[in-house]
């Protein structure tokens, strides 16, 4: 029997010769058939106490309900792990939305509705992941919730840090948020969750990512 080996190879980026794309046997297409509906993101945006990752994670059950495969990164979450090694600088912040979108554009090939709640304050950032994906596979939901009302809720605290100078490069504080220009969907973060959910319900049947 021959032996088993593992050659490991230095890899600096895409362009090494090293680097090759393989394809796949089974395809998006075949995933998406047998999963019944397409797979996208839709990418939450907004002010930290939004109400993205609520909005989402209502979303994501409700999705489940209807036999939908679904996946939820979260802001914090994917900080605990796939981040961890970033802070909250310019450059890190752009690189923390690059591997989230790296990650969610896999999902979307193994036909998942993934669903993202990251403030993504950038413009740029979120047009770099839209640019990843397949025209209409990628779907921006600005959560739009006034700077007050996030204040108001602070449900970690950190509105309260963040004025008292004990944390800096704070979204919507010290640091800026770019709103999105022309969303796929605009959201009021006060009206009631299930309001909301049912809204995005509608775009998903609307734009065929899953079955009316």
């Amino acid at each position: 029997m021959e032996e088993n080996r593992v050659v490991e190879i230095r890899l600096t980026g895409p362009d090494d010769e090293n680097v090759v794309w393989h394809p796949h046997a089974v395809t998006r297409a075949e995933r998406e058939t047998r999963n019944g509906h397409q797979g996208a993101v839709l990418w939450f945006t907004g002010l930290s106490g939004s109400g993205k990752s609520t909005v989402a994670g209502a979303l994501e059950l409700a999705l489940q309900q209807l036999g939908i495969s679904t996946y939820l990164l979260d802001g914090d979450n994917v900080r605990h792990g796939l981040c961890r090694d970033l802070g909250f600088s310019d450059d890190d912040r752009r690189e923390n939305i690059r591997r989230v979108g790296e990650v969610a554009k896999l999902m979307v090939d193994a036909g998942l509705v993934v669903l993202t709640a990251f403030i993504s304050p950038h413009r740029a950032e979120r047009q770099m992941v839209r640019e990843m994906l397949d025209p209409g596979r990628f779907v921006e939901v600005f959560v739009d919730t006034p700077l007050a009302v996030c204040e108001a809720r602070d449900p970690k605290g950190l509105y309260k840090k963040a004025r008292a100078g004990e944390l800096r490069n704070f979204t919507g504080i010290d640091s800026v948020y770019e709103a999105p220009l022309q969303p796929e969907v605009h959201l009021h973060g006060e009206q009631l969750v299930t309001n909301l959910t049912a809204q995005l319900l509608d775009v998903l049947r609307g734009q065929a990512i899953i079955k009316p």
